[in-house]
Parts: structure tokens; C-alpha cells; sequence
């Protein structure tokens, strides 16, 4: 049974930088997509970044490039999200979420949450001063 475990998150004033982890176990193999999405209060969930645990494959979205680095521990299975220059908008629940392989899914669907199978509970991240 594949878990996906979020830690790494909340309250820290605009500017600053926190460091998401998700913990993955019960895979069969070692081959999928792992992806970051977030749901602020009243919106939609969206894609945030993505990487592929073969190849290291990476995406981002708009809204976090230059700002937000997604990186793997293989040995570990951790997928972390690093994310500095914290914005007030950026105040939502950061989830992760596994898939297939990522080169299996089409580039404008990378961050889509229907590609994803499995995912986790959440962790907070509050961005205010």
C-alpha cells in the first residue's frame, strides 16, 4: 500500500524559506512521477512541481520558478521542496502526490492533479508577518 507522509510545514513571515519532505513507502517500483500541489482556502488544488525518480526530470510552475527547488533522496524515498522568497500567496496546504512514470505523461499534464494516484494529507505552510 503506497503512503505519502508531508512534514517540514508552517508559519514563517514573507521573505523567509521552509523546507517540505515527503516520505514515500509501499512502492512496487522505482519508476513514477512524484509531484507538489498546494489548495489555498476557496481555490483549487494546483500543481506546484513535479521530478521523476528515474531520470531527475523537473518542472515547475510558473508561479514558484526561480524561487522553489524540488530535489529526491532516492535511498531515502524523499521527494523535498525547498521554498525560499515566501510570498503571502503562497498560504495554502502543500500536498504530495505520486504517479506513473513521468516521461509517460504528457507535458501539459504534468502538473495536472488527475495525473496522480496517490496522495498525502497535507501540511500547512502560512505565509504572514
Amino acid at each position: 500500500q503506497v503512503q505519502l507522509v508531508e512534514s517540514g510545514g508552517g508559519l514563517v513571515q514573507p521573505g523567509g524559506s521552509l523546507r517540505l519532505s515527503c516520505a514515500a513507502s509501499g512502492f512496487t517500483s522505482d519508476d513514477y512521477a512524484i509531484g507538489w500541489f498546494r489548495q489555498a482556502p476557496g481555490k483549487e488544488r494546483e500543481g506546484v512541481s513535479c521530478i521523476s525518480s528515474s531520470d531527475g526530470s523537473i518542472y515547475y510552475a510558473n508561479s514558484v520558478k526561480g524561487r522553489f527547488t524540488i530535489s529526491r533522496e532516492n535511498a531515502k524515498n524523499t521527494v523535498y521542496l525547498q521554498m525560499n522568497s515566501l510570498k503571502p500567496e503562497d498560504t495554502a496546504v502543500y500536498y504530495c502526490a505520486v504517479g506513473p512514470p513521468l516521461r509517460g505523461i504528457r507535458l501539459l499534464r504534468r502538473l495536472m492533479t488527475s495525473s496522480y494516484d496517490y496522495w498525502g494529507q497535507g501540511t500547512q505552510v502560512t505565509v504572514s508577518s
